[in-house]
């Protein structure tokens, strides 16, 4: 069943602004005695307490996690077509919060489970987990904590790591190409951008290790190492893209769902950006979680106009998502 999802979308949309919280210093006025207190805390509190959130969620995630999986479920989104699902999972999310670096706590490589606070990245994998979720159990699952906690733990585990096993940091699908090759192998999506005609990308892929400051992870010479040499497998593979002057003639064959990649003008980047197609009124559209904005969004402008005003994206690739019965891959297994 093929439906063009009728949306409308009331909020305004935000002009670009940070995502850092305002720090607050001690008040003029208030003495020499209350700046040096040691419970006057004068730095970035979002932050800090970013980096004091349990990786493996808190109770509001889990809440969240059972809330959109009943609605899902007596909405019968687990009957409709894979990516009807992603869409109306997807607008689920509407106005929740974008933020950066959510996956970078202290510590080791864990899974980190976070269902309020999303970057482009980790909105699409939580969405496509969601996805998966209302498909793989049945509505009693969510009865049981351990049971809800443990399924979904394993499906987005299986979505964010290196043949579904965290095994350090390298193990994380970094780039989207990675991401992309990985999840093909495990059945969980299909690239069509070759079918839709995209072109050749033969652009490196290498800017984690040609920026190693960037990544604290990689002042370990053996994460370097292993990032240098994925980056090197990467750049050896056959890409494709659709330039952006072409998007427009390739619109009318992206679904409603389809997980969409904005390809990078930057060096050594091959993504920039992701998100989520969503008909409107016959003008296709981004469902993403962008910096711009703040929180995840329905874009003002058609996909094809927004990829063109902007730089920093030279086109798109274009990624369809497979239900459970659709998945044909291994059920694991590094390729």
């Amino acid at each position: 069943m093929s439906r063009r999802f009728q949306v409308v979308v009331l909020a305004g949309f935000l002009l670009a602004q940070g995502c850092s919280g305002a720090g607050s210093g001690s008040q003029e006025g208030e003495g020499e005695a209350e700046a040096q207190d040691s419970e006057v805390w004068e730095g970035d509190v979002e932050a800090a307490a970013l980096l004091l959130r349990p990786k493996e969620g808190t109770p509001d995630d889990w809440r969240i996690l059972r809330e959109k999986a009943i609605w899902a479920w007596e909405l019968g989104l687990d009957t409709l077509s894979m990516g009807e699902s992603m869409v109306y999972l997807g607008l689920s999310f509407l106005d929740s919060r974008y933020t950066p670096g959510t996956l970078e706590l202290p510590g080791s490589e864990e899974l980190v489970v976070n269902l309020q606070e999303l970057d482009c990245v980790t909105f699409v994998e939580n969405v496509l987990a969601l996805a998966q979720f209302i498909r793989s159990a049945k509505p009693r699952i969510a009865e049981s904590e351990f049971e809800t906690k443990t399924l979904y733990r394993q499906i987005l585990t299986r979505i964010r790591y290196r043949g579904g096993r965290i095994d350090g940091y390298p193990s994380r699908l970094h780039y989207f190409s990675d991401w992309i090759l990985d999840n093909e192998s495990k059945g969980f999506v299909r690239e069509v951008t070759e079918e839709l005609e995209g072109i050749e990308d033969a652009r490196a892929v290498d800017f984690m290790s040609e920026h190693p400051e960037s990544y604290r992870q990689l002042a370990n010479p053996l994460n370097l190492r292993a990032i240098q040499e994925q980056e090197f497998y990467l750049s050896g593979l056959i890409r494709h893209r659709i330039p952006e002057e072409e998007i427009p003639l390739r619109v009318p064959l992206i679904l409603d769902g389809d997980i969409i990649a904005a390809t990078s003008t930057v060096d050594g980047l091959d993504v920039a950006h992701t998100g989520i197609a969503v008909w409107l009124e016959d003008r296709l559209h981004l469902l993403h979680a962008p910096l711009v904005g703040e929180v995840v969004e329905v874009s003002a402008l058609p996909l094809a106009e927004r990829i063109l005003r902007l730089e920093s994206q030279d086109g798109i690739r274009v990624i369809r998502p497979l239900a459970p019965e659709e998945m044909n891959g291994p059920e694991g297994g590094a390729h």
